[in-house]
């Protein structure tokens, strides 16, 4: 293996954390945002009020995206696997 080879590997392997990672935390800011509004128009600050809504629809955004998330991660480790495999 050259270090060329190394680099794809790695390109590829930063190209799915981003891609994997990127919707869910998408949502949490997004829901971050949302309630840091709300707080910030009715002057409630609770601390529970940001943290609650953030965790159950991260929870669930990751329920819908499983097969998307599971889907990369195949193909990704399969790549990894089929190149292995072709060293030795």
């Amino acid at each position: 293996m050259d270090f060329d080879a190394n680099i794809s590997f790695l390109r590829t392997a930063f190209w799915e954390i981003l891609t994997i990672s990127g919707p869910i935390l998408g949502v949490a800011l997004v829901i971050g945002l949302l309630v840091g509004i709300f707080q910030a128009a009715t002057s409630i600050n609770e601390m529970t009020l940001a943290f609650v809504p953030k965790v159950v629809l991260v929870f669930v955004a990751f329920g819908f995206l499983a097969p998307y998330i599971l889907t990369g991660l195949t193909d990704y480790f399969g790549l990894i696997f089929e190149t292995i495999r072709s060293i030795s």
